[in-house]
């Protein structure tokens, strides 16, 4: 069974919406502005590229994403590796063709058709709505977050607010930085 992974920039509030300056939400850029840049607080990051051997996208972050991503060289790994995006209208002539292999799934039971598959860890980027389902129907098995010392009220938020069982996290990696930025990785457990 391969390792699916929820990798998140996170406020302390919970929002995951427009990190990097996506349009369209009024606090966004929220990771760069008023926070200092400390390299070590994103060794993740790095590691998560070498150590991921798929990626796993929701549409609208896919969309984003692939439009970017594909010609930055700090997201060089990427660009091998093969994507799976969820979604039930994207078509395959909505793909973009210089980003290298690309699945479209159209359930969760397709994600955890894929989770059996050999093969080492799954990687989530982005994908608040997708991360919502994966987490409902029991698929994610560990999280990677980054959290930024910042309250930002409304956006999107990573983790669902569905009326479920309590759902145990395993504290398996810990840092604070400088910058007070927080890397919290945790297992979830069975």
């Amino acid at each position: 069974m391969r390792t699916l992974i929820s990798t998140a920039f996170v406020s302390l509030d919970g929002v995951v919406e427009a990190p990097g300056g996506e349009a369209g939400y009024r606090n966004a850029g929220w990771t760069f502005k008023d926070i200092e840049f400390v390299p070590e607080a994103f060794e993740l990051k790095g590691r998560e590229q070498e150590e991921s051997t798929a990626m796993l996208l929701g549409r609208t972050s896919y969309q984003a994403f692939s439009q970017v991503w594909p010609d930055m060289a700090e997201f060089g790994h990427y660009k091998t590796l093969p994507k799976y995006v969820v979604s039930t209208t994207l078509t395959e002539g909505d793909l973009v063709s210089n980003w290298g292999e690309t699945t479209i799934l159209r359930s969760l039971e397709e994600v955890a058709a894929l989770k059996r598959t050999e093969g080492g860890p799954i990687i989530v980027h982005g994908s608040a709505t997708l991360n919502h389902g994966l987490s409902d129907a029991g698929l994610i098995d560990r999280y990677h977050l980054l959290v930024f010392p910042l309250l930002l009220g409304a956006g999107k938020r990573l983790f669902s607010t569905t009326d479920k069982d309590t759902q145990h996290l395993k504290l398996v990696e810990q840092a604070v930085y400088s910058n007070g930025l927080q890397k919290q990785v945790y297992d979830v457990v069975r």
